[in-house]
């Protein structure tokens, strides 16, 4: 009698999804040339970290508009993945995997379009807030002059 425990935003399927997009992007990432370590390579890791971390961040929100704005991010960074294995392929970085690597970031799109329309669906927080999105306050800045200034 083997008692599965919920981890919440880990048995999500799209961030299951999400995070092989992250462990194919960091191998690939392991295989690019020295020059490309801070232009593609950093470019191709935070973009694939971000899908993961915003998934995880939307599903800590309450409000189902908060929690759409960090799936859509997500959404977003799934895609720009996807374009850093393209432009591997392309610049012959890899050969072969374009295909495979695309399929994978389209299952986890496809998952993630899935949620999100399970979340617009239950708009957990309508009663409570209604429909407008939460908003929090906009910081101000003060520029002080520089000396001498008028």
């Amino acid at each position: 009698m083997c008692e599965q425990r919920q981890r919440g935003f880990e048995d999500l399927e799209c961030y299951q999804l999400a995070l092989q997009v992250l462990r194919e992007a960091y191998r690939v990432i392991e295989t690019l040339p020295p020059e490309e370590r801070y232009n593609l390579a950093d470019q191709m890791r935070r973009a694939a970290t971000s899908a993961v971390l915003n998934i995880a961040e939307g599903y800590g929100r309450y409000h189902y508009l908060d929690s759409l704005r960090f799936y859509y991010i997500a959404r977003g960074s799934l895609n720009e993945t996807l374009s850093g294995f393209v432009v591997c392929d392309e610049v012959g970085y890899t050969a072969g995997e374009l295909d495979r690597q695309r399929e994978m970031c389209h299952g986890a799109l496809r998952s993630l379009n899935g949620y999100i329309r399970y979340v617009r669906q239950q708009a957990q927080g309508r009663q409570e807030y209604g429909d407008r999105a939460l908003h929090e306050e906009r910081a101000i800045y003060v520029i002080p002059p520089e000396p001498g200034d008028p």
